[in-house]
């Protein structure tokens, strides 16, 4: 089934509090229940030059994993672009069943930055959306009109309050504890092709507003290949409410090490709100990816943590089993898979980057 409701007219706010922080909404961590994850079907043959039919079966594994624990939810263009993906999700087996299309137009696939932010009212047991403006990483790839309006879509769909903070905020420059701790990156938020007119402590502010936020904690660069200015989902993750895993560099002559060793020094002095350290697990980079020439964003922390599984992506190198037994030691809940991300990487994002998810109430 294809559901279509393109009515952009937002009608749920009136009479709510300025903030959804003030009417108690928060962003659960991503290892909360989840009702639904959310995708965009990738179209844009730019984001992967010359190589856009390979990624389709391991994107395809990717969805076939989620299905397992929850439903899967699909942004697409119109009713050609659903019978192809479905004819793409057979090809792995996927349970379609648990499949859901949305005609809602986008630009692209990196749904984690245009995709909807999910709030929940843990009283109330309501749901509330953020849409924040999206301007494709700085406005490095117009158009992407269509990917800045999906939030709003999908929140009159389903008739629920969606707020507009006016700046511009990406899903993968944020991650969460669920205790009211933000993980990202001054690279990435402090750029000015974001918020030029914003500085530290306003950014600061809009994170506790709209995201329910009371403590925010900055690392400074991302890794070398990723066009979104230092994505915090490239480099360092929360697995549960007081601990991190981190990706370091071994060999000290790739350009990776140094950043990533001052990443790794920072987050041992940071605190959390009750004082606490953060327990830090190193996670080892993959060997260096490369096509055309270019040095690609491959990083094991751009995984997604589903109810069934944790997808990591994995490059082909002797440095994935490493990651996975690492990261199964993180999730004794969740069964963790890896699935070959070396032709989706090529699109400069992975499993992380191309998912929202949708919490359960």
């Amino acid at each position: 089934m294809l559901i279509s409701n393109n009515n952009l007219t937002d009608f749920r706010t009136s009479g709510l509090p300025d903030f959804p922080a003030q009417a108690g909404y928060h962003f659960p961590a991503e290892w909360t229940k989840h009702e639904a994850t959310w995708l965009s079907w990738p179209h844009k043959e730019e984001s992967w030059p010359g190589k856009i039919v390979t990624i389709y079966p391991k994107y395809c594994e990717f969805i076939k994993a989620l299905t397992e624990g929850e439903v899967v939810r699909i942004n697409v263009k119109d009713e050609y672009m659903a019978a192809f993906a479905k004819q793409q999700l057979q090809l792995v087996d996927a349970d379609l069943s648990k499949i859901e299309f949305f005609e809602f137009e986008s630009n692209d696939a990196w749904c984690r930055d245009h995709g909807p932010a999910f709030l929940i009212n843990p009283v109330t047991k309501q749901k509330a959306i953020v849409d924040w403006g999206y301007n494709a990483w700085g406005g490095k790839y117009p158009p992407f009109d269509l990917d800045d309006v999906i939030p709003t879509k999908i929140a009159n769909h389903y008739g629920l309050p969606v707020y507009h903070p006016g700046i511009v905020m990406e899903g993968g420059s944020v991650d969460f504890n669920g205790k009211s701790t933000i993980l990202t990156t001054t690279a990435c938020l402090l750029n000015p092709n974001r918020n030029p007119h914003l500085n530290q402590g306003q950014i600061e502010e809009y994170l506790r507003n709209y995201y329910g936020a009371e403590q925010i904690l900055w690392l400074g660069d991302g890794i070398v290949g990723d066009d979104t200015d230092g994505h915090i989902d490239d480099i360092t993750r929360f697995v549960n409410e007081d601990t991190v895993v981190t990706v370091v560099e071994e060999n000290k002559n790739d350009d990776n090490y140094h950043l990533l060793q001052e990443n790794l020094q920072t987050l041992k002095t940071m605190r959390l709100l009750n004082g606490k350290q953060l327990n830090i697990i190193e996670l080892p980079m993959p060997d260096a990816v490369v096509y055309d020439d270019m040095r690609l964003p491959a990083s094991y922390a751009n995984f997604y943590i589903g109810n069934a599984a944790v997808v990591v992506p994995t490059y082909r190198c002797a440095n994935d089993d490493k990651a996975l037994d690492i990261l199964t030691k993180c999730f004794p809940d969740r069964k963790v898979i890896g699935i070959d991300s070396t032709d989706i990487i090529w699109g400069l994002g992975s499993f992380h980057c191309l998912s929202q998810q949708e919490p359960a109430l």
